[in-house]
């Protein structure tokens, strides 16, 4: 099978191509390597895979219509998974434009492309960032979510409508998985984990926002991979669709990738405490803007269609991101 893979120097990008690579897959990989995070790690993860036997990769801004049609055109993919994208809630209040240029335009291209060069399966990437301000819980795909709380949300709902969208009208299989706060070895240093652990080990403080009133569905990203590579062979045809009986008629569905165990910040705080041997010293602030009380995921639909379900404990997820952590960057 041949796969491309947006964003393939990213986190999650990233693994989903090792994965693949290991199971026979011939995987394409376009990234833009922009410098929102330290390039050094996307080039690190990048050297872990050029070697890999049916792995190439070309440096591609999905925001550039004509070069991603150039990629399809001479790649001829079967399966598309589509991580670009430009992450973080706060860096959105920040930078508002980047999101409107890799989110938006960035996905219409991938999916003009799509509709030009017809695929077996287009997935990609949207966020529990969408649920907003809903306050129901757990978070089920049939939830409505019209109350974003910030522009990357606002944004990732776009892409669920366009997506929804292109399927209906030119029959583009489609799947959007909603990421709950990925985490594990070769992540992205903006999110809380990474930098918690930082600054725990160099002996800074670190920033407790809503004074730890937070809880969050801490997701290992080993799962959110067996959730990715499981679905490639599950389009949503007619048969799927009406089993879930969501009354969904475009061949687009949606899914929560979720460990369905949230946790308190500051149990997360104590649990990486543990980890690392260290004592935090906890900077309490007030709630940030754009953020959220709880997200917590109802995965009962990703479980039915693939027998799996997200469940790696946290204590065991951060353990190996620690390792790894320590490895990469030095105790």
């Amino acid at each position: 099978m041949r796969i491309l893979i947006t964003g393939a120097a990213g986190f999650i990008g990233f693994h989903a191509a090792k994965h693949l690579l290991t199971s026979g897959a011939v995987v394409h990989g376009i990234d833009n390597l922009n410098e929102y995070y330290d390039i050094r790690l996307k080039q690190a993860r990048l050297a872990q895979l050029e070697p890999q036997t049916g792995f190439s990769f070309a440096r591609v801004d999905i925001a550039d219509a004509a070069a991603v049609i150039a990629t399809f055109e001479t790649f001829k993919p079967d399966v598309v998974i589509h991580l670009a994208a430009q992450a973080g809630v706060r860096y959105s209040l920040m930078n508002p434009r980047a999101y409107a240029s890799s989110n938006i335009d960035g996905f219409l291209s991938i999916l003009e492309a799509a509709r030009a060069f017809p695929l077996k399966h287009l997935i990609y990437a949207s966020s529990s960032s969408v649920y907003g301000a809903n306050t129901k819980v757990p978070f089920a795909e049939t939830d409505p979510v019209n109350r974003p709380v910030s522009l990357y949300s606002a944004t990732k709902r776009a892409n669920e409508l366009m997506a929804r969208t292109y399927a209906h009208l030119f029959d583009i299989p489609c799947s959007g998985l909603r990421f709950f706060t990925v985490y594990g070895a070769w992540g992205r240093p903006d999110m809380a984990y990474y930098s918690f652990t930082k600054a725990l080990l160099e002996g800074r403080p670190i920033d407790v926002f809503n004074n730890g009133q937070l809880r969050r569905d801490f997701t290992y990203v080993d799962d959110v991979i067996q959730a990715i590579t499981r679905l490639v062979d599950c389009p949503p045809d007619p048969s799927r669709r009406a089993a879930l009986g969501d009354g969904e008629t475009a061949p687009h569905l949606l899914y929560n990738v979720g460990n369905s165990a949230p946790v308190m910040l500051g149990d997360f705080i104590a649990t990486l405490e543990r980890v690392t041997g260290r004592t935090a010293k906890r900077v309490m602030k007030p709630m940030q803007a754009g953020d959220v009380l709880e997200t917590f995921a109802d995965v009962s639909r990703l479980a039915k269609v693939t027998g799996f379900a997200p469940a790696t404990p946290l204590e065991v997820g951060l353990t190996t991101f620690v390792e790894w952590y320590r490895g990469f960057n030095g105790p």
